[in-house]
């Protein structure tokens, strides 16, 4: 194992008690199989105890999730239900508790901590210095006050949403392969392609959907390192929470989960090409997120 990579094999060890792929196997469709009754089971009682509820924020959202906040905050929670999934596979297929699938608990919190200051530095950092102008024509999505008050619940349903992508993906799905196979090329490019096939929505994404796709991948294999390299999710979960808090909570751009953004641009929720010429800035963005995260592991 590379040296950069040394922390990764304290990280895998709880999953090399039970490493078998048929195991693995069986505990992704554990994951999902939870996830979706869980859904489906919620779907059931919104509909027949807060029919209201149910009929303005999620069944008359025409094809479009999480326009409205609480239709948002709802979606973004639910992604809890695959966190039960993946706790209930590594418990009963590998014999693992909850808190392996995040490496040790003290360690990860303090890691997300810095790792989440420096990027909050940079971001404010980004704001005040120019260009001022994104050239993304946006538009104020609902009132600062009205924001600002429901930014609590705002935050802890994002930090719910992309720990548990990371919990699925850099957890449980990189510690399961990296306990049967050495060669990065499958633990870390395993999970980052099936993490990106999850991106590739073209009914929303239109003719940018393989360009999101491959946006995606590469940010899965940066999370994968960052992962590697310090031993437990909490760089991964904080560099995951920054970047969500810019594309969900701050600017959104698409026509679909902005129903807790500050801002909207409309021009680009229907034009591919604005969004494709703005793809090159994401990268960029991304790469440089990693290289703070990797900073701040140093300090």
């Amino acid at each position: 194992m590379a040296s950069r990579w040394a922390a990764l094999g304290d990280f895998v060890a709880p999953a090399r008690t039970r490493p078998e792929l048929w195991r693995l196997g069986v505990g992704l469709v554990v994951i999902v199989v939870v996830g979706l009754a869980l859904n489906m089971a919620l779907a059931t009682v919104l509909s027949t105890l807060a029919p209201g509820f149910w009929r303005t924020e999620i069944a008359s959202a025409g094809g479009h999730i999480g326009t409205t906040p609480g239709a948002l905050v709802m979606l973004l929670g639910t992604f809890s239900f695959f966190a039960l999934g993946a706790v209930l596979a590594a418990r009963l297929l590998h014999g693992r508790g909850p808190a392996t699938l995040i490496g040790p608990l003290r360690t990860a919190w303090a890691q997300f901590r810095d790792v989440l200051i420096l990027l909050v530095g940079l971001g404010l950092a980004l704001l005040v210095l120019p260009p001022w102008d994104s050239g993304l024509s946006l538009t104020l999505n609902m009132p600062v006050g009205r924001w600002i008050a429901l930014l609590p619940l705002s935050l802890v349903a994002l930090l719910i949403q992309v720990s548990t992508e990371e919990i699925l993906f850099r957890g449980y799905l990189q510690q399961q392969l990296a306990a049967r196979f050495r060669s990065p090329w499958i633990w870390i490019g395993v999970p980052s392609l099936i993490f990106a096939a999850g991106h590739y929505v073209p009914s929303e994404a239109g003719e940018n959907a393989l360009l999101v796709a491959v946006w995606a991948a590469v940010f899965g294999i940066l999370m994968a390192d960052l992962t590697a390299r310090a031993g437990t999710l909490g760089p991964a979960i904080a560099v995951h929470f920054a970047n969500n808090f810019t594309a969900l909570l701050v600017i959104s751009v698409t026509d679909s989960m902005n129903g807790l953004a500050l801002f909207v641009s409309p021009a680009a929720a229907v034009d591919p090409a604005l969004v494709r010429a703005w793809l090159p800035v994401d990268f960029a963005s991304m790469l440089v997120c990693w290289l703070v995260a990797r900073l701040a592991l140093r300090r």
